[in-house]
């Protein structure tokens, strides 16, 4: 049984905040794969952080204020057939009796049922625009109401999205929230770790993946948070390299950036490393920039600062190492108002972390870099890419190195929720050694 408690806490909070409307949210359905071969289904974020159900083909609706109850779920019904061949489903039993909803009904019946619950709202608040086919219902049942006027009943105005008021409140993490999220950035630092200790020349990116892969299995998660990255030599240089096909040569570096997902939180680690596990001294050279970089910017994750404050920190340290190895000229200043930096750094230092890894919520508001506040979650991840060219000193060449960790956001300042991954120079030499 899962506790309902806290999705019961974040219904209440946002019904709170609406305003004489009915909240519609549906859940992701079942992707083809090829053939009839499906995708592993995995909930729509939004619908899941409000109920905590897991399976396809459901939809919630919250009505304020509602005589018989406020949370109301359309699902599957039991269906023994199918259950022999796909597993077990709650019904509508179970949709009541193990999530707490008020009222459940048949998803196949929520064209005749759905009409009936927007009828005298001022506005519905749904997700429109997430999913094509679903938007084009939600519009039909709308202008069914709207058939009833001369019955008296008035139709919802207007669509309201949402996540502005949602996604606000994913933002700031709860107690049970981060829990999963250091369930996942534990998992995934063992799987990093793993890497590192069975990585050598002569393996291909695939073979890390596969370690890495075990790892997450084996701590809990039914699947990685996204396409791992597993980037030797010059795909390092790829921001979002997910061939990792190809073979790890000696004297290279790999980069891995790669995150387990546990409950539908997502944990995001960067770490580079020597193929041979010893960094020669060019790559010494910039992973040290790299690691500095990092460090200024998460001391920069403190309540007080804005969002922009550890990007800007990254950003001045990694200029200050781009001159002193001569790979860019002029000084400091000039570097970071010319902005020739970016031929080397393309990238902000993070992102919002949470049930996606790149998690919702605004970064400005009214267009000011918005404040950090206790339980924001966010990655910070500097990096260095030198691609190979004729104006480029050739002992940095194909050299990619990117540090990522997770951080939350505290009163006391930043946790770093992954720092089990090994990071510094030595503790990796070290670690591979042995």
């Amino acid at each position: 049984m899962i506790d309902i408690a806290p999705f019961r806490k974040r219904r209440t909070e946002l019904m709170q905040l609406m305003d004489n409307g009915v909240a519609v949210i549906p859940t992701a359905s079942e992707q083809t794969r090829n053939g009839d071969v499906h995708y592993r289904f995995r909930p729509d974020s939004d619908f899941f952080y409000l109920s905590g159900f897991p399976e396809p083909d459901a939809c919630i609706v919250l009505i304020p204020g509602r005589e018989q109850g406020e949370f109301i779920l359309f699902c599957r019904e039991k269906d023994p057939q199918r259950e022999l061949w796909d597993g077990r489903r709650a019904g509508l039993e179970g949709a009541t009796g193990e999530y707490g909803a008020d009222d459940a009904f048949p998803i196949d019946d929520i064209d005749e049922i759905l009409p009936g619950l927007l009828e005298n709202h001022d506005r519905v608040y749904c997700t429109m625009g997430r999913y094509a086919d679903f938007d084009t219902r939600l519009i039909h049942w709308l202008n069914e109401v709207r058939t009833k006027s001369r019955t008296g009943v008035h139709a919802p105005a207007g669509l309201v999205d949402i996540g502005h008021i949602l996604h606000e409140m994913r933002l700031v993490k709860e107690t049970e929230e981060l829990r999963a999220m250091r369930r996942a950035a534990e998992v995934s630092a063992r799987g990093h770790e793993r890497a590192m200790r069975m990585c050598r020349p002569g393996l291909y990116e695939y073979q890390v993946q596969a370690e890495l892969d075990y790892e997450f299995r084996l701590g809990g998660s039914h699947y990685s948070a996204y396409p791992s990255i597993v980037a030797g030599g010059a795909n390092a240089c790829v921001l979002h390299y997910t061939d990792n096909t190809e073979i790890l040569r000696d004297g290279d570096l790999l980069l891995i950036d790669a995150g387990a997902e546990i409950d539908c939180y997502a944990a995001d680690i960067t770490r580079t490393f020597p193929v041979n596990g010893r960094f020669t001294a060019p790559q010494r050279d910039l992973y040290e920039i790299v690691l500095a970089a990092q460090q200024d910017a998460i001391e920069a994750c403190v309540v007080g600062n804005t969002w922009n404050h550890p990007h800007e920190a990254a950003v001045r340290t990694l200029c200050q190492g781009l001159i002193d190895l001569g790979l860019i000229d002029g000084g400091l200043d000039e570097a970071l108002e010319k902005g020739t930096y970016r031929r080397f750094y393309m990238h902000r230092t993070g992102h919002w972390l949470g049930m996606d890894v790149h998690d919702v919520g605004d970064y400005k508001i009214a267009d000011q870099w918005r404040p950090l506040e206790p339980g924001m979650t966010l990655t910070v991840e500097p990096g260095l890419y030198v691609a190979a060219a004729d104006d480029v000193d050739a002992r940095f060449h194909d050299i990619g190195i990117r540090i990522e960790d997770d951080v939350l956001i505290t009163a006391k300042g930043p946790e770093i929720l992954t720092r089990a991954a090994p990071k510094t120079i030595d503790d990796i030499e070290t670690l591979m050694r042995s």
